[in-house]
């Protein structure tokens, strides 16, 4: 894989193709299932580390996070505590898709909420509603993490949400 996504800041469906075998459509729709999108090989193994069934191996501690998804059981733990922001969890449910993800964006949004979705590059794609929220939690990790149900075809793209402006 080249490192242009370094200068344009985001990685591209087909670059995360490039450095991880997507799980399957029948794993999806399973229950939630850990994806990394985690494009550099540096010394990080906080993920593999907190893995409460062993699901996420890391031949070295400068390798890629490899994710067995048989293994994952969707309890979010590597979204959570990675410092990279580059685990999400995906679980399709009929026409809807499951995200969870990170959020560093204030305000953090309340379950219930509608938001709007960014993808990968920070621009809009359309709205979700946000249906779980695990708050800071130093133990695990100092970012909350998300679960927002998305229109099915965004699964891939949506990466983040912005919370929408009071109207008045």
């Amino acid at each position: 894989m080249n490192d242009e996504y370094l200068s344009r800041g985001y990685l591209t469906i087909d670059e995360i193709k490039e450095i991880t075998e997507l799980p399957s459509e029948e794993r999806l729709k399973k229950k939630p299932v850990a994806v990394p999108e985690c494009p550099q090989e540096i010394p990080c193994t906080p993920c593999s580390e907190i893995c409460p069934v062993g699901a996420i191996s890391m031949p070295t501690p400068n390798d890629r996070p490899i994710v067995d998804y048989d293994k994952c059981i969707g309890c979010s733990l590597c979204v959570q505590i990675c410092p990279g922001l580059a685990f999400f969890m995906i679980h399709y449910r009929g026409e809807k898709a499951r995200i969870t993800m990170p959020h560093e964006l204030l305000p953090v949004p309340k379950r219930g909420d509608e938001v709007i979705l960014l993808n990968r590059k920070g621009e809009e794609i359309g709205t979700g509603k946000v249906v779980l929220v695990i708050p800071r939690d130093k133990s695990v990790g100092d970012t909350p993490v998300l679960t927002v149900e998305v229109p099915i075809e965004l699964a891939w793209e949506a990466r983040a949400v912005r919370v929408k402006e009071a109207r008045e």
